[in-house]
């Protein structure tokens, strides 16, 4: 198995100035504030606090897609906010290890984790060929692809790994991103409005959504397991 430098896929991180390093570092988190600044002017003050804190969470592992969309749904924030909201915070991600990513590779937890996916990363990309052909809707359909764990790190390394150039990458996340927020917030709002109007029925439903989706995970994984 090849190991693949983490350092070599990223070929603009070279010494830049200090004020260059500072707009990489700020811009992703400044347009993040920018977003939830609008998101504030659209919402009551209790369901914008909510969606603040929402956002956060997605950031704090085992949270996800599947878990803070309905919860979010349910507490009475748009589908489509909360659809948008964590398709730009993946997009932003993925901006924000582009333009630092050797920050990113020395952070303690993540740092790792990245080494060990691109040392896996021969085979992983053997185990699913689609994804060079295809490149940038291969990626988009990765990061699509449900309960993956697919988000701004790991689809920037896959994107990378493709031969993507950042701003393609940029383009699969934000593809694959929102079809993927798109489909938890019109599902779940469909089941919380059946849930709504007849609880059996939506429970029924809920409960087969939700078999439906582990069956398929366990096929996916079983099928490409690295």
């Amino acid at each position: 198995m090849r190991f693949i430098d983490p350092e070599e896929i990223f070929s603009q991180h070279q010494e830049v100035s200090l004020i260059s390093a500072f707009i990489r570092l700020i811009l992703p988190v400044g347009l993040a504030f920018l977003y939830y600044s609008w998101c504030v002017h659209l919402l009551p003050l209790n369901s914008a606090l909510i969606l603040g804190g929402l956002m956060i969470t997605y950031y704090i592992p085992p949270a996800g897609k599947e878990s803070i969309i309905p919860i979010g749904i349910a507490l009475g924030i748009p589908w489509w906010l909360m659809a948008t909201s964590l398709a730009v915070l993946d997009v932003l991600t993925a901006l924000f290890v582009i333009l630092n990513f050797g920050i990113v590779l020395r952070t303690p937890m993540l740092g790792p984790w990245i080494s060990r996916f691109m040392r896996s990363g021969e085979e992983f990309m053997a185990k699913r060929p689609w994804l060079s052909r295809w490149r940038v809707l291969g990626v988009a359909f990765f990061v699509w692809l449900p309960l993956q764990g697919t988000g701004g790190v790991g689809a920037v390394l896959v994107g990378k790994m493709v031969g993507l150039t950042s701003r393609q990458i940029l383009l699969a996340i934000g593809i694959g991103a929102t079809a993927e927020c798109l489909m938890f917030a019109v599902g779940f709002e469909l089941i919380w409005r059946l849930l709504l109007t007849n609880l059996y029925l939506g429970l029924a439903v809920a409960l087969a959504v939700i078999a439906a989706a582990i069956l398929l995970h366990v096929i996916y994984r079983n099928r490409t397991k690295i």
